[in-house]
């Protein structure tokens, strides 16, 4: 039985259509920050790289049967995040299947997301993620790796991974901000560089998520 529920898991995953959507989480943080970014980025990706993503991204809930509709999930926040038992196996299931979740920290939910992301895959460490990747390689080449998008408190940024049978199911972005940089630009002031900096590095992951 479980080997039929797992055949039809990743029969749902494979019929996914091209639509992203934002995780609505429990525990006080703000999960609906940067209501621009992924408005944003779809329309980069579509105009850039040949994707046909829905204009307006879903917004869903860890636990709900829904997360399975979506090929990409993105979550973001400066605060606390919660996941309850339910959610925790939902969405083990989702990214064991197909799915892929973009975490990215807006600065102030490290120290919380670290340990959800635990109860999610408590076998699996965090590992960062090397700038040979091919997520740093197309269509964008970021040699170093994950950019510099918001300063903050100066350190690096780094990208941090879960993988499963050698494929990223979870990408955890750290100390860079790609989100902000998804943003219209008069929110942040943001350059221009700086703008199609985070959009660039943000349509490799959608690149990496439709054609792996």
């Amino acid at each position: 039985m479980k080997r039929i529920y797992s055949v039809l898991l990743l029969i749902s995953i494979a019929s996914f259509s091209q639509e992203i959507a934002l995780v609505k989480y429990g525990g006080g943080g703000d999960w609906y920050a940067n209501p621009t970014s992924l408005p944003n980025l779809v329309k980069y990706c579509n105009a850039n790289i040949n994707t046909r993503i829905n204009s307006k991204p879903a917004t869903v809930e860890p636990g709900s049967p829904n997360l399975f509709s979506y090929p990409f999930l993105h979550m973001t926040g400066h605060g606390n995040v919660v996941f309850s038992d339910s959610e925790v196996t939902n969405l083990n299931k989702y990214l064991l299947s197909g799915g892929f979740l973009h975490i990215d920290d807006n600065y102030g939910m490290d120290q919380y997301i670290r340990k959800e992301i635990k109860k999610i895959f408590p076998n699996n460490a965090l590992v960062e993620i090397p700038a040979n990747h091919p997520i740093f390689q197309k269509p964008f080449l970021f040699a170093n790796g994950l950019p510099k998008i918001h300063e903050h408190d100066g350190k690096r940024p780094q990208a941090f991974g879960i993988f499963s049978d050698n494929r990223l199911v979870l990408l955890y972005t750290f100390q860079s901000d790609l989100g902000d940089g998804w943003e219209d630009q008069e929110v942040h002031n943001d350059p221009t560089t700086v703008h199609q900096k985070a959009l660039k590095m943000g349509a490799n992951i959608i690149n990496y998520i439709f054609n792996n």
